[in-house]
């Protein structure tokens, strides 16, 4: 671990994010199966939907899944950023083992190396 991260803030941060993020992906999910139960309850309402309301589902759906999808990658990089707490690996670089910059790990606390400088 570097002197120049704050690992108490750090998994502060972090945990609080994890946190947010599942909450956000449990509501995700809970809305999919809530959909697939009400598709699934035989309403006849649902068989007399025109083929533009079924367009327009079927959009919502892909963005939710994409959505979902991203959600569920920023879920791991939390909880490997919080791995590399736990490891005293947290705040250095993967690639070129030096200290990731501060400002940085401010901006995105789930940096795993320093951002190339302009040009390379």
């Amino acid at each position: 671990m570097t002197d120049h991260v704050d690992e108490n803030a750090a998994r502060e941060r972090l945990e609080s994010e994890r946190t947010r993020v599942g909450e956000l992906i449990a509501s995700l999910q809970g809305e999919g199966l809530d959909q697939e139960q009400a598709d699934q309850s035989g309403d006849i309402a649902s068989f007399d939907t025109n083929q533009e309301d079924q367009g327009a589902e079927m959009i919502d759906r892909e963005k939710d899944l994409a959505i979902l999808e991203r959600l569920e990658s920023d879920l791991a990089e939390i909880e490997a950023a919080l791995q590399r707490l736990d490891e005293g690996t947290y705040g250095v670089d993967e690639v070129t083992g030096e200290p990731i910059d501060p400002a940085r790990l401010d901006a995105l606390p789930t940096a795993r190396t320093n951002v190339p400088p302009p040009g390379s």
